[in-house]
């Protein structure tokens, strides 16, 4: 398969000292080879932050 699991980390939550949070995501790793970036949501911080993939298995 070419599709592959990730784990989103936000960014700015260690920063702040607040928890971080964690989104589960998919990437094409065929297409797109370098790490992913998205802005997402963390309940933590109550505002959307840049989430960065972060190393797996």
């Amino acid at each position: 398969m070419a599709r592959d699991h990730i784990i989103l980390e936000c960014t700015e939550a260690r920063g702040e000292g607040k928890p971080v949070s964690r989104y589960m995501s998919t990437r094409n790793k065929k297409l797109q080879t370098e790490r992913v970036e998205k802005k997402k949501y963390n309940p933590n911080l109550k505002r959307h932050t840049l989430h960065r993939e972060i190393k797996g298995k």
